[in-house]
């Protein structure tokens, strides 16, 4: 999805036009046929000219709609996880995505490689990872810097999802629950610094 068309203007409404998308996509793939962007536009009641903005190919839209079914929203996580120590709720969310990645891996691998293959650096997923650290952060890191708040997110999410397992499987050489405790062991490292400082 291009987020940087999301990221600027009425982004409420950027975001449930993505969803509209999404939706969309997930009806005509249950048909089982092989469906095209013009197809989705009409089926969402959005032009063609809005579907191109927010993707690319059919290919990325498809992957993303495929993996969105899978995953819950960054609010219903933090919903899960909100009345849990600060701690506690950032492993169980980095958990939650690890756990996704390891469940859905071969579906994350195929939306990267459709992605980079296309090179559309710039239509990257929804950053629910982030966006679910950013929720629990403002809600219970009151003695946290903004800036540490943005800092502890984006070190956070580095430490979850298919992007670290693919470091940690095809770089490093580690099976599914050695990735899962390196970078637990990595968060823990990162959250005794930041929360013990504070």
């Amino acid at each position: 999805m291009n987020e940087k068309y999301v990221q600027s203007g009425r982004k409420t409404q950027k975001l449930k036009t993505r969803d509209k998308i999404l939706k969309s996509t997930q009806l005509l793939l249950n048909k089982n046929k092989d469906i095209t962007l013009e197809e989705v536009a009409k089926n969402a009641e959005i032009s063609r000219a809005t579907i191109y903005r927010y993707y690319s190919s059919i290919d990325i839209l498809t992957a993303e709609a495929i993996l969105d079914l899978n995953t819950i929203s960054p609010e219903e996580l933090f919903e899960e996880v909100r009345n849990k120590e600060l701690d506690k709720a950032i492993l169980a969310i980095q958990e939650y995505y690890n756990q996704l990645t390891i469940d859905h891996e071969a579906g994350f691998r195929k939306y990267m490689s459709v992605v980079l293959n296309a090179d559309q650096s710039d239509k990257m997923r929804g950053a629910r990872r982030k966006k679910t650290m950013m929720m629990l952060l403002k809600k219970k890191a009151k003695k946290l810097k903004s800036e540490e708040i943005e800092n502890l997110a984006n070190l956070s999410t580095v430490l979850m999802g298919i992007e670290a397992f693919v470091v940690t499987k095809d770089v490093c050489g580690l099976n599914n629950e050695q990735s899962k405790e390196l970078l637990n062991w990595g968060l823990l490292l990162i959250l005794e610094k930041v929360l013990q400082e504070n």
